[in-house]
């Protein structure tokens, strides 16, 4: 899965700092990243570095005042080993498509950075635009309206007029792997962007155990119920800023399947021999299925 960047190690602790010349810097604009291709026959990709950057600042201040404020939003994110990565936040009407870029740089849609890139760039995306993502919501008070300011020994954002504390938010949310003997439930998204094969998913509401929303999920999507809930494992997932919970879960009853097609497109009983080739190494969904295809190719 993308979290799996072993030996290096993700340091997460926030610590005030100003990037360095090497650093790596995550412009996002909308859900595409700018990033830098290599000159070389396997266009490699990666983050642009901070020195990279100083023809796109110059662009960019043209129409604000970016070099007074760039202390101000060069954001230190995160290091992966020695590896520092810094968040430039940036008024998104400044990143038109027009605009100058890097010596081979180009904006890319997060769903292209995980058909592109190793796990290692691909996390260190994914959780760049969570706190993106998080920054950029939370700009001004939800309480009060003022504008709020980053503390100075923790992730965290105060408001200095009501005194609001603001911290990362993290939604849980459940993969549910629903088996039925030798076959899997699988579904197809109805109006996404993404069309391969998944399994149930779902938020965790108020009130519930990641149990009790597995249960709801499966009933409400594919109208079926399950039993024997079993815990997997779990996978950050910052692209939607959740943390997602995976589970296996056995059919209790009737096999009819009454889809939601509000959240789904199809859903259907899969034999496991058809899932040979449908891990991609990235996702928990589709660990999950090589879980369950190996459990029966080995019998």
């Amino acid at each position: 899965m993308i979290q799996d960047i072993e030996p290096k190690k993700l340091y997460n602790q926030y610590r005030q700092a100003q990037p360095d010349k090497e650093d790596y810097i995550a412009i996002f604009s909308k859900n595409k990243i700018l990033i830098k291709e290599s000159a070389e026959a396997d266009r490699s990709i990666r983050m642009p570095r901070r020195e990279e950057l100083a023809s796109f600042w110059e662009t960019v201040s043209s129409d604000s005042d970016v070099h007074a404020k760039q202390a101000e939003t060069d954001i230190y994110l995160f290091c992966i080993d020695t590896d520092s990565y810094f968040l430039f936040l940036i008024d998104e009407c400044l990143l038109d498509e027009g605009r100058v870029l890097p010596t081979n740089c180009r904006w890319a849609a997060l769903s292209e950075i995980r058909m592109l890139a190793d796990h290692e760039l691909c996390f260190a995306v994914y959780t760049a635009y969570h706190l993106y993502r998080w920054y950029q919501t939370h700009t001004y008070c939800g309480r009060c309206g003022t504008q709020t300011m980053p503390d100075t020994t923790e992730r965290m954002l105060y408001c200095p007029k009501c005194g609001s504390q603001i911290y990362p938010q993290i939604a849980p949310a459940v993969i549910a792997a629903v088996t039925n003997g030798d076959k899997i439930l699988l579904t197809k998204y109805a109006g996404r962007e993404y069309k391969r094969y998944a399994l149930i998913a779902g938020f965790t509401e108020i009130g519930e155990t990641a149990e009790d929303t597995v249960r709801r999920e499966v009933m409400e999507e594919a109208g079926i119920r399950v039993r024997n809930i079993r815990y997997y494992k779990s996978q950050p997932w910052g692209v939607d800023g959740n943390l997602l919970l995976g589970y296996f879960a056995e059919l209790d009853g009737s096999d009819q399947i009454t889809i939601d097609e509000n959240e789904l497109e199809s859903a259907e009983w899969v034999r496991w021999e058809e899932l040979r080739d449908m891990d991609d190494s990235f996702s928990l969904t589709r660990e999950m299925m090589r879980v369950f295809y190996e459990k029966h190719a080995l019998v």
